[in-house]
């Protein structure tokens, strides 16, 4: 049918383009604050891609939700503002004809949805994680950056080389202050080496160095010099645990032993995909315009009941996780509710020119309103 085939075309050309700006925003977004944070020494310089791809797929579900429904939005808005809709109502179609194409449209991003929800989202958050983790537990000498000084993972000592080896074996001209107990203690050596004992843990040798414990003017200050003088920077017990909160939990692990923290979590990735569904549907009627108005204020208004939509989730997840409310009594009632209103606005369109419309009813009242009126007058 000509009408079909428009329309899904149509909507692939919005969807693509809805897509590209959001996934440009989110990526420029994220890239900001991963470069930041790999410029503060908090992630490596050589994991800031891989960061970007899981932080990428752990907002893709939202994504692709609203993409879905900023599409459809998009295309019967402009149907109206360029008087289309009024050829196709014309030529015998009816606004619920645009129901199969548009669920034909968003079937494979309501799936997509699922998916990233329930597998691949919990997947990305742990990867996130213990890339950082591994970060964190590396050897503070395997963090520094040759000129810039660096705190150490417990955030008792900082570190300053002036220059690094390749292989981060040996580094040059050495300056460390630990403060520990009350007390600072300053080292710094011309140059060390990275040491690894039977135990398997990393000390940095260094050689040729002074060692300053204690204030100058304080009567306990003491100054040694030495010709080697090793400090632990890396334990072989450190080991990477990653995020054992429920949003990283596969599914398989979510549904054993449930609580409320998990029953909370799975609350919200079920409510994606029906999200993604619904919107699109509700999408249909909202997208109706005046011919002779400016489309802002629908789009505005559209955009603020996806806001109040998630956020009615995430308000339901929470009080899941407080044992405030059942998992049986929150996981529906707000999806109930925008379906129901959703068939509103579609009886609402359709039913227009019907006598108990309420459009109609109260322009009766106005006018009956006015004839009294005039009559008393």
């Amino acid at each position: 049918m000509i009408f079909q085939r428009a329309l899904r075309r149509e909507l692939n050309s919005a969807a693509g383009a809805v897509f590209t700006t959001l996934f440009t925003i989110t990526i420029s977004v994220m890239l900001i604050k991963i470069l930041g944070n790999a410029a503060g020494g908090k992630v490596a310089s050589a994991d800031v891609v891989a960061l970007i791809g899981f932080t990428a797929l752990m907002n893709m579900h939202i994504l692709l939700l609203l993409t879905g429904f900023i599409s459809v939005l998009l295309v019967v808005t402009r149907s109206y503002q360029d008087s289309e809709m009024v050829v196709w109502f014309a030529s015998g179609l009816s606004l619920t004809q645009w129901i199969k194409p548009v669920l034909r449209f968003g079937g494979p991003l309501i799936i997509l949805t699922g998916l990233l929800s329930f597998i691949v989202t919990p997947w990305a958050n742990q990867q996130n994680v213990e890339f950082r983790e591994r970060f964190e537990k590396r050897s503070d000498i395997a963090k520094v950056a040759p000129g810039k000084f660096q705190e150490s993972a417990s955030s008792d000592r900082i570190f300053f080389v002036e220059e690094v080896a390749g292989d981060l074996s040996k580094v040059q001209n050495i300056f460390i202050n630990t403060y520990k107990d009350g007390r600072s203690s300053i080292v710094v050596a011309r140059e060390g080496m990275v040491e690894i004992d039977k135990a398997g843990d990393k000390f940095l040798v260094m050689s040729k160095g002074r060692r300053y414990d204690g204030l100058p003017t304080a009567p306990d200050f003491q100054m040694m010099q030495f010709e080697k003088y090793g400090v632990l920077v890396s334990s072989q017990n450190a080991s990477v645990t990653g995020d054992k909160s429920a949003k990283s939990m596969p599914l398989t692990a979510l549904v054993e032993n449930l609580d409320s923290t998990k029953l909370g979590e799975l609350l919200w990735r079920i409510s994606l995909p029906v999200m993604c569904a619904v919107l699109l549907l509700l999408a249909i009627p909202l997208g109706y315009v005046n011919p002779r108005v400016g489309r802002s204020a629908n789009l505005i208004v559209a955009l603020l009941l996806v806001v109040i939509y998630l956020s009615v989730t995430n308000i339901l997840q929470a009080l899941v996780v407080q044992e405030r409310s059942s998992f049986a009594m929150a996981w529906w009632p707000h999806h109930l509710f925008v379906a129901l209103m959703t068939l509103s606005m579609f009886l609402w369109r359709l039913k227009v020119n019907s006598r108990w419309h309420p459009l109609i009813l109260w322009s009766r009242c106005k006018s009956s309103f006015r004839a009294k009126e005039k009559c008393s007058a």
